[in-house]
């Protein structure tokens, strides 16, 4: 089963960014969090998201 909430850490390992980038993409509000408890987790569907806006905007770029 995958998991549905990742920790920071994890978010970063499957991004393949580390973890000061993800804290970053958190911070300015391009990868959305939620918090349970103390602690902060990211949704799969928010990292799907993310690759899906950065994978949009290369669109009709010469490779």
């Amino acid at each position: 089963m995958t998991k549905l909430l990742l920790t920071p850490v994890e978010a970063a390992e499957s991004l393949a960014v580390s973890r000061s980038t993800v804290y970053e993409l958190l911070a300015v509000g391009v990868l959305e969090s939620v918090y349970i408890g103390r602690s902060r987790r990211i949704p799969r569907a928010a990292l799907d998201a993310y690759v899906d806006r950065l994978r949009g905007g290369c669109e009709g770029r010469a490779a």
